[in-house]
């Protein structure tokens, strides 16, 4: 076990409809990341769609490999999106979509 202390990052994005955060974290054995939109979150699949749709919220998520994480909010751009709540859904986010396009469709529904 390498014991290497966890890390959490944080940056601000630019899209073509609006700024999000992008989220990255790391611990020895795993990893997740994220976009958070005011509207709601793009993330890997390590979120679970079960509580945030209990709640009301807007949740797409995109699904790496083993062989290819995502773990940069970056990685999130072209991975196609494999689950989301009924709220994402409601912008638009449909299966297949890249998480790109979903960013897009959250920024666009925020300013409504």
């Amino acid at each position: 076990m390498k014991n290497t202390p966890p890390s959490a990052e944080r940056c601000e994005l630019v899209f073509e409809n609006g700024t999000a955060v992008g989220t990255s974290q790391k611990w020895d054995g795993g990893q997740y990341c994220s976009i958070i939109t005011s509207y709601g979150i793009v993330g890997c699949g390590i979120y679970d769609l079960k509580t945030p749709e209990e709640f009301g919220q807007a949740i797409a998520i995109a699904k790496g490999t083993p062989e290819c994480p995502l773990t940069e909010p970056e990685d999130l751009f072209e991975a196609k999106i494999v689950g989301m709540t009924a709220k994402a859904k409601a912008c638009g986010i449909q299966l297949g979509d890249t998480g790109l396009q979903a960013v897009e469709k959250m920024l666009i529904a925020a300013r409504t």
